[in-house]
């Protein structure tokens, strides 16, 4: 329930509705507005990085994890809901911008805690199952979610939903109501689907007062790190995964401004796009676990890496007017049906390799330090997390190219896999 209830954030603003729509109008200049947004992802990302292993270690030694929820899901809520005030072309953006981050942060921080009781949640060799079965869930709830936005609320530059029709409610389509109502949307869904994982989720008891608790875990971090540069698998694995999940992060959070800005798509065709990578995340992604469950999450892992590596180079080489240089003729519906197809394979792969990078971690980490592990993992993933984007936007900005923009994500990918040579699985 958790994973359904999240998911929305990525699905529908940081990919395929929202994101777009701030950069092609709110901010009116995709090229300025994916600046823009990186800035601003390479700042949340370093909040981030500096929180999650302070704030595990510590709900380690005090015990109950849901009083933590409750808080980032609040800062989750808050900032969905205040995007509903991103109006087209506005004279400044950095409120929409502060209360986008805040919702990441919740989103984050809440994933980290979540994440943390997945060993709880089954016996050893059907974690990855777990894992999977849940990214896919995820997956299935940010189908519909998106299904929604399209059919009923989404306008286009006509006024219309994908139905034909005007949004509903009676949304004013000449200030994009119907648009900006996935904010909203996005935090009513997380408030009503968490009901479920606080009341039958079950938590620990306290073990600490707070004041001993922020001692111990603090105490606690600082002597797992220091132990790190002994324990090589443990390193690399979270070297491994800061890098190849700041490149999936940069995908995901391109993924829509780029094909909007480079093919020219609507915020409907995006929308199609996004349901398409969706629900090739949620088939993929079931299907990965039993895969995770068979060959462990390592080369699982390995593999996912290198299909999006292939596929990540196929889209730098999508342009309008030609493939891989190769001119195409006017009109061409080539680069949109490559397009179309690249994203449900990265929307597959990216999910399985998120499914099995949370099974990974359980192998890496101690059972008595889970949330800490997990924590730790949160840093790795969001240690480096503003390269993606910042590289992205630098890139784009030096070269006033979107297309040249995405080569950092193969790179992070490929440094990603090297690192993961050193990382050892319980298979051995």
């Amino acid at each position: 329930m958790y994973d359904w209830a999240a998911q929305p954030y990525n699905t529908l603003l940081i990919t395929f509705i929202f994101a777009p729509y701030f950069t092609g109008a709110v901010v009116g200049d995709p090229v300025q507005g994916q600046a823009l947004w990186g800035l601003m992802m390479g700042i949340v990302g370093v909040c981030l990085a500096l929180g999650a292993p302070i704030l595990g270690a510590i709900s380690d030694h005090i015990g109950p994890r849901r009083p933590w929820l409750l808080f980032f899901s609040f800062l989750y809520v808050v900032g969905s809901f205040g995007l509903w005030w991103a109006m087209p072309n506005m004279d400044s953006v950095t409120m929409i911008l502060i209360l986008f981050g805040i919702g990441v942060l919740g989103m984050e921080w809440s994933q980290v805690f979540a994440n943390s009781m997945l060993p709880e949640m089954g016996d050893a060799e059907e974690l990855g199952r777990i894992s999977g079965n849940g990214w896919a869930w995820g997956y299935a709830g940010g189908i519909i979610s998106l299904v929604i936005m399209l059919l009923l609320l989404a306008e286009n530059e006509e006024g219309k939903t994908l139905l034909g029709r005007a949004p509903l409610f009676g949304l004013d389509t000449e200030t994009r109501q119907g648009t900006r109502m996935v904010g909203p949307l996005t935090a009513v869904w997380y408030a009503v689907f968490m009901i479920p994982f606080f009341i039958w989720v079950p938590d620990r008891v306290r073990r600490q007062n707070v004041t001993g608790g922020i001692a111990a875990g603090l105490s606690s971090l600082w002597e797992t790190i220091k132990t790190l540069p002994n324990n090589i698998s443990l390193s690399a694995y979270l070297a491994s995964s800061m890098f190849y999940r700041d490149a999936l992060v940069g995908v995901f959070a391109f993924g829509g401004i780029y094909a909007e800005g480079v093919l020219g798509w609507s915020i409907i065709q995006i929308g199609i796009f996004g349901i398409v990578a969706a629900f090739g995340a949620m088939v993929f992604t079931y299907l990965g676990g039993f895969i995770d469950k068979r060959i462990g999450p390592k080369r699982t892992i390995a593999l996912s890496i290198a299909v999006l590596i292939a596929v990540c180079t196929v889209i730098i080489a999508i342009g309008r007017d030609s493939f891989f240089g190769v001119p195409l003729a006017e009109g061409s519906t080539l680069p949109d049906k490559v397009f179309m197809f690249c994203g449900a394979v990265l929307g597959g792969f990216g999910g399985v390799l998120q499914a099995s990078s949370r099974h990974m971690m359980v192998h890496q980490a101690s059972p008595e330090r889970m949330t800490e592990a997990f924590g730790l993992y949160g840093l790795a993933g969001k240690a480096t997390s503003f390269i993606a984007p910042s590289t992205i936007g630098l890139v784009t900005h030096i070269t006033q190219n979107q297309r040249l923009g995405m080569v950092p994500v193969v790179i992070l990918f490929l440094i990603g896999l090297c690192l993961l040579f050193w990382v050892e699985s319980k298979e051995g």
